[in-house]
């Protein structure tokens, strides 16, 4: 055997390697999605998402594992074979992906300020629209979530929930926010978890559940809430995280261009092979 097909024989198996463990690892991620749709109670309980949300996710999990499993069986049985067709077909769709992302990459950072005023028109509406259309709370729920765990309220501060229909009372005057504003951290006062019904909430004090199922939790806006609107919660996210997020495009980015180099490379030398045998029949 020569070097250059002990170099050709190397590259397939590499390839044949990775992509196998791609194909784990996409077969787990669907897993996990149809874990989280049939197992919705424990995990609800776990993470503390609502219900419609979680839904949502874990049908992108799921279809996420399956292309990630479809992508990685091109690669296995391309390369195992030596089929030409297939790892054009791999080279391809990594080409697009790879393409997709540096052009999503680029518009992000063009259009930043619009992608921002676009959050923020569709936040600002969620909020206007609040409990009022109760077959359309995917959103609202995810919100609130985002709420909970960035510990902020609002956009821009509280007020942006001030004058909302639905959280208008008229037995007072005192304006009221979603329970996912309230600061748990800053008392113990067991009374306001009792209010608590939405199941995203129930882990904040696990021995306190709600004396009676309503579609709207709320608390006052003078108690112990998130001062913070989440825009700035979420711009201080970003920055913390920023070395790591584009640490992981990076790896990603990386991956993709090592698994197109070794395709390209194995399907463009498989035609000397072949040429090299039928000179030998």
């Amino acid at each position: 055997m020569s070097a250059q097909d002990s170099c050709l024989s190397l590259i397939k198996y590499l390839l044949f390697v990775f992509n196998l463990f791609f194909f784990v690892l996409g077969s787990l991620i669907f897993c996990f999605g149809i874990w989280i749709l049939i197992d919705k109670t424990s995990f609800v309980s776990f993470v503390g998402l609502s219900f419609v949300p979680l839904q949502i996710w874990s049908k992108a999990l799921a279809i996420s594992g399956i292309l990630t499993m479809g992508l990685a069986l091109l690669g296995c049985v391309g390369a195992l074979k030596e089929l030409r067709c297939l790892l054009g077909l791999y080279f391809g769709i990594l080409l697009l992906l790879f393409a997709t992302q540096i052009t999503l990459g680029i518009l992000i950072s063009t259009q930043r300020m619009r992608l921002e005023r676009r959050v923020k028109d569709i936040v600002m509406e969620t909020i206007q629209n609040y409990r009022s259309r109760p077959e359309e709370s995917a959103a609202e729920e995810s919100w609130d979530y985002v709420q909970f765990q960035l510990r902020c309220c609002g956009w821009n501060s509280p007020r942006d929930w001030f004058n909302i229909p639905s959280l208008i009372s008229n037995e007072s005057e005192v304006h009221r926010v979603p329970c996912s504003c309230y600061n748990s951290s800053a008392t113990n006062d067991s009374a306001v978890f009792d209010k608590l019904s939405f199941p995203q909430f129930s882990r904040l004090r696990p021995l306190a559940r709600p004396r009676h199922s309503t579609d709207l939790c709320v608390v006052p806006a003078n108690s112990n809430i998130y001062n913070e609107g989440c825009a700035r919660s979420l711009q201080k996210w970003l920055h913390n995280n920023l070395i790591s997020i584009v640490g992981i495009c990076l790896g990603v980015g990386l991956l993709e261009l090592s698994f197109m180099t070794l395709s390209i490379f194995l399907c463009r030398n498989l035609d000397q092979v072949y040429d090299r045998l039928a000179r030998y029949r």
